[in-house]
């Protein structure tokens, strides 16, 4: 901690980030890298030392990247991570990289030709804005002002408007485009009266059915008011980090569901005035959104435990069949998501068209009679060679 605190009322958080990490982008400080396990190694030869140097993080939420996707990195500094994901969602996918800070971005851009040159592909473009207003796209607002100088506040008018028709009309992030949002030690940076709005855009910006992967700093206990009016710890990922508990439940809020601690720091990164720091990473996804239909669906929670309860309150207890609607059961037993290893899907043997589908009352806890699925005239007896049982003699 530095020897003398401020309230936070007197110092800017975003300044004083955008202070040290555009010394961080021209000299490594050790400061603010949380050691992790090691990266692939194959994809870090195609990246320059430079940029390696100077990349700070606490996981690595780019392992989770598919072929063909398109993915934001959310601070995405010296370009790292990008870099990283490119060769991950090869030639058809796309990776954008979002960072407010002109230094960590004129190196990353600087490289970029180089690395797409090296792995034989050019997905990556790199954009200024800020992680909890994506809409926003800095470059171009800096653009008009350069145009529109502001000196008075009838000209203060005139900007932002001009920042609500770029929002409107260029959004840096159009809603709904992304498959993937990774971010990596950034969260933390964000200042608390943002936070919010920061998640409620992790969420605008993804595809239904989308994921976000952040790896970010937490802590067991609230930071204190001195930790909270430290101009250091806060650049230093320490006091803008969330209690762990409420950063899962921040994802939720948010409408977020199958939110998973995937990594875990088992020792603190660092403990201050007795508060332990660690690096976790999430996974959540999205698209529960949606009418509940009802399509005689059924699910059966394979275990360990008794009974579970997922994202929508539905109480799925070991063994028993219990009734879904269609989109609850979409994401139970999506082989991409997160439930579906413990999850037996239970379609009907006559399909109800969606067309047909009637609302459904989707209650918490519901058991479905097998002779929903499998229809009131089903009398088939058939053996396991798929020959039809035709006399008792037979069983």
């Amino acid at each position: 901690m530095s020897e003398s605190t401020t309230s936070p009322a007197q110092f800017s958080i975003e300044r004083e980030v955008a202070r040290r990490y555009s010394a961080a982008a021209h000299k490594p400080e050790a400061a603010l890298c949380c050691p992790i396990a090691e990266y692939d190694t194959r994809l870090l030869d195609a990246i320059p030392n430079e940029v390696l140097s100077v990349d700070y993080g606490c996981g690595d939420p780019s392992q989770y990247a598919r072929p063909g996707e398109t993915v934001v990195d959310l601070g995405s500094g010296s370009g790292k991570a990008c870099f990283m994901i490119a060769q991950r969602v090869g030639p058809t996918g796309r990776v954008i990289g979002v960072d407010a800070n002109d230094d960590m971005l004129a190196l990353s851009r600087r490289h970029a030709p180089d690395v797409a040159r090296r792995i034989g592909h050019d997905v990556v473009s790199f954009a200024k804005g800020r992680i909890q207003d994506l809409r926003l796209d800095l470059d171009a607002l800096e653009a008009w002002i350069d145009k529109n100088p502001v000196g008075s506040v009838h000209e203060m008018f005139a900007l932002e408007a001009e920042c609500t028709r770029i929002r409107s009309e260029q959004p840096l992030i159009a809603d709904g485009s992304v498959d993937l949002v990774v971010s990596n030690c950034v969260l933390n940076l964000v200042r608390p009266a943002d936070k919010t709005q920061l998640f409620d855009e992790l969420h605008r910006v993804l595809k239904r059915g989308g994921r976000v992967v952040i790896s970010d700093i937490v802590s067991d206990e609230d930071p204190t008011p001195e930790l909270m009016a430290d101009p250091e710890l806060w650049s230093g990922c320490i006091s803008g980090a969330f209690r762990e508990d409420k950063f899962l439940e921040a994802f939720e809020r948010a409408g977020f569901y199958g939110i998973e601690v995937v990594a875990r720091s088992e020792e603190p990164w660092h403990t201050v005035a007795g508060i332990e720091f660690r690096s976790i990473t999430v996974r959540a996804f999205k698209g529960k959104e949606g009418p509940c239909l009802e399509r005689n669906q059924a699910v059966v929670y394979r275990g360990p435990w008794r009974s579970v309860t997922d994202d929508d309150g539905h109480v799925l207890a070991r063994g028993q069949r219990i009734a879904v609607c269609d989109k609850t059961f979409k994401i139970l037993t999506n082989v991409r998501g997160p439930y579906s290893a413990a999850i037996v899907g239970v379609p009907p043997i006559t399909d109800v068209p969606l067309g047909d589908a009637r609302p459904s009352a989707c209650e918490a806890t519901a058991l479905r009679d097998p002779a929903v699925t499998k229809g009131a005239d089903y009398r088939s007896t058939r053996m396991s060679d798929g020959t039809a049982c035709t006399s008792p003699e037979c069983c």
